[in-house]
């Protein structure tokens, strides 16, 4: 998923509403910066072709993300990533927080001290942006298994 277009290889759980799910997705591609604050967004039912969803699934995430002023749409004009700051500080930090609760109730029956924890993480972290900077998305880098691999 390199551009607002590419919605290639997206599958959704059963568990979760696929509406849910779309919200999710649009918030993560918003706060990696594949979609930009004030960018247009496909159609509903450009979203529904591209995802293979049901267009009414797709009209209700869309107003789902108006409601939660993610996206503005004007009258017939195209909807559009909103501009607002503190909405997209927002989403930020409720990814963030999502993703360490998961952290922390997958570890919870691990006994170990705080400061032993940060300083794994703080580690894997490290580890994770070298990785990043030496082998940025798009790059052509070796998949190890005699092909080449594009991020």
């Amino acid at each position: 998923m390199n551009t607002v277009n590419d919605w290639s290889g997206i599958s959704f759980n059963s568990r979760d509403p696929v509406y849910s799910q779309v919200v999710r997705l649009f918030k993560e591609k918003i706060v990696t910066g594949v979609i930009q604050s004030g960018q247009t967004i496909p159609s509903r039912r450009e979203l529904a072709a591209l995802l293979k969803i049901n267009p009414n699934t797709a009209q209700r995430a869309y107003k789902e993300m108006e409601d939660q002023r993610l996206i503005i749409t004007e009258g017939n004009s195209p909807s559009r990533v909103t501009l607002e700051l503190d909405v997209l500080r927002q989403i930020r930090a409720e990814l963030l927080g999502t993703a360490v609760e998961a952290f922390v109730a997958s570890i919870r029956n691990i006994d170990v001290p705080l400061d032993e924890l940060l300083n794994v993480v703080q580690q894997k972290y490290t580890e994770a942006q070298t990785e990043i900077s030496q082998n940025p998305p798009g790059d052509s880098v070796d998949d190890g298994r005699g092909g080449t691999n594009l991020d």
